[in-house]
């Protein structure tokens, strides 16, 4: 029967007989086999595969073949082990659902998944499936409000009356309860709080955006007033608007989910979570509204930062899903993890592998650069060192009323200085009396080692203490000098130098020293291993001898 069935789809390949030819006898055979419960799994497949022909043939096959296969029986095949029946079961229903009228698509699929991997095959029908589905939204979607439809506006006032009290409502005066109407819609966070309708003019999202609030807001009615009352007790500017924010989030997830966009012929991106949820726009929505006000606060935001937060919330659920969560309680899970510091963290890390400086092999070449270029550093700072530096001098009441000028001997072994006038530029090394040998510098204290740290009483002042014999020389000087002279000296002491200026002086050094090594490897993608070194030849008897050739 197998070998039948394949050599009669064969034969129909050709196209020389038409599927319009087909009796309703040989039609209900087929969908037999595909009913029975126990069958050979090949004579299926070959029987799915010749339905799948005639659904997207003729209309009129398609109706007998909706009439002959039950959507029961054809979900079970998807439940099975076997690939190939699930694929071709698969491919089948996507055939019904493409050809079927709207009403017809209206369909709840339960898939089990197994272990096993998706194949692509698969995964473009469960993408085209979650298309098709998903697009059933698009009329919605691309509808405006209607002020004039009493069902629109009675769901846009049940949002104002499930999140504020309306008992003593109907007491009221005409103006009176307009007035308070329209300041309930502004707290709700509509910009038009007059006529809330017109912020639902844009389509889309349209009326997808009303209808999305009104499931929260039913939902989920504690999570619903919470938001809004939270955000009413605040400043305005610094409040977020349920509204104007839901409406965006509404397009967002359009946008993500591509819902208006036709199933393309070779897509296969479908997200596991969409199986899992009858309502998966809604219940997307209800978890990333409550996502939104949470970013809001971690990002301190004000009305003026909206498009920013929207950004990253955007940023947020890209890539949640790109995760493949496969229901909506992980999802939850994984984008409430994902905060605002985390994402700056990936944005951040990102960057840099953009720019290709983790990858081992570079870290690998930063770790031998570093040596040359500390060495540079070092030569630096003593050249500074023997060029001198005009300090004021620190009396025992902390006026700083007197000049001296110190600087290194070009041979790197005495301090040389003394005192200076105030116009003095640079005196020549003979006119400084005074002299420390490098050698006989006991220690080189700073911060609140440093013995006057005490009697400043903790002021941030820069000041580094030498210890000589039984002298200690203060050196009270601006961050950049500071930086120079404690590098200095601890080069002179052979300690490391630890400055702030170093490290961030090592760090631009090595990166102007790492993209220009890589300039030539622009765009070119630097692998994490070294390639495999072949194995050595057997013998190294290839010598050519060019003696020979020339003759």
């Amino acid at each position: 029967m197998t070998h039948t069935l394949t050599g009669f789809m064969e034969l129909m390949d050709h196209g020389i007989v038409s599927w319009e030819n087909l009796s309703a006898v040989f039609i209900k055979k087929i969908a037999n086999f595909v009913n029975a419960k126990v069958l050979d799994a090949s004579i299926q497949q070959v029987s799915l595969a010749i339905l799948e022909s005639m659904v997207l043939s003729s209309s009129s096959l398609f109706q007998q073949v909706k009439q002959e296969v039950t959507l029961e029986r054809l979900l079970s095949h998807l439940q099975v082990t076997n690939q190939q029946i699930q694929t071709k079961a698969m491919a089948l229903l996507m055939a019904l659902l493409q050809t079927a009228g709207d009403a017809d698509r209206q369909v709840r699929m339960n898939i089990i998944h197994s272990s096993a991997s998706v194949g692509d095959e698969m995964a473009h029908y469960l993408y085209v499936l979650q298309s098709v589905t998903l697009n059933h939204l698009e009329p919605r979607m691309r509808m405006p409000l209607d002020s004039y439809n009493q069902d629109q506006r009675e769901i846009l006032h049940g949002l104002r009356q499930a999140a504020f009290e309306t008992e003593s409502e109907n007491s009221l005066s005409h103006e009176r309860r307009r007035s308070l109407c329209a300041k309930e819609f502004k707290k709700l966070g509509f910009s038009n709080n007059s006529n809330p309708g017109q912020d639902l003019l844009r389509a889309p999202p349209g009326l997808l955006a009303l209808d999305t609030m009104a499931y929260f807001a039913s939902r989920y009615p504690d999570a619903y007033s919470r938001f809004v009352l939270e955000n009413s007790s605040r400043e305005d500017k610094h409040e977020c608007p349920f509204a104007r924010s839901s409406i965006q989030l509404t397009l967002i997830l359009c946008e993500i989910l591509r819902i208006g966009e036709p199933p393309s012929e070779t897509g296969s991106n479908y997200h596991p979570i969409f199986f899992s949820q009858d309502r998966l726009l809604e219940e997307l929505f209800c978890v990333c509204i409550q996502l939104i006000n949470k970013t809001w606060k971690e990002m301190r935001a004000t009305q003026e930062d909206f498009d920013k937060v929207m950004q990253v919330v955007r940023e947020q659920i890209t890539r949640t899903l790109s995760s493949k969560p496969t229901s909506l309680e992980l999802f939850k899970n994984k984008v409430n993890a994902l905060n605002y510091s985390e994402i700056l963290k990936l944005r951040q890390t990102e960057r840099l592998h953009q720019e290709e400086t983790l990858a081992p092999p570079v870290l690998e070449l930063k770790e031998r650069l570093k040596p040359e270029l500390l060495e540079l550093i070092r030569q630096q700072r003593l050249n500074r060192l023997c060029q001198g530096t005009l300090f004021r001098k620190i009396s025992s009441r902390r006026r700083q009323d007197k000049l001296w000028y110190c600087r290194l001997s070009p041979n790197h072994k005495v301090l040389h200085f003394g005192d200076v006038e105030e116009d003095t530029e640079t005196p020549p090394i003979e006119s400084l009396q005074e002299k420390i040998p490098v050698a006989d510098i006991k220690a080189l204290l700073t911060g609140k080692d440093c013995p006057h740290m005490k009697e400043n009483k903790g002021k941030q002042t820069k000041v580094c203490t030498i210890r000589y014999k039984e002298w200690i020389y203060d050196i009270s000087v601006s961050l950049l000098q500071f930086c120079l002279w404690t590098d200095g000296l601890s080069v002179l002491l052979g300690r490391d130098m630890s400055s702030e200026c170093m490290r961030s002086e090592l760090d631009i050094l090595l990166s102007m020293e790492i993209k220009l090594r890589l300039l030539d490897l622009e765009n070119v993608p630097i692998p994490d291993c070294a390639p495999p070194v072949p194995k050595p030849p057997s013998n190294f008897n290839f010598c050519y001898d060019l003696s020979q050739a020339e003759q």
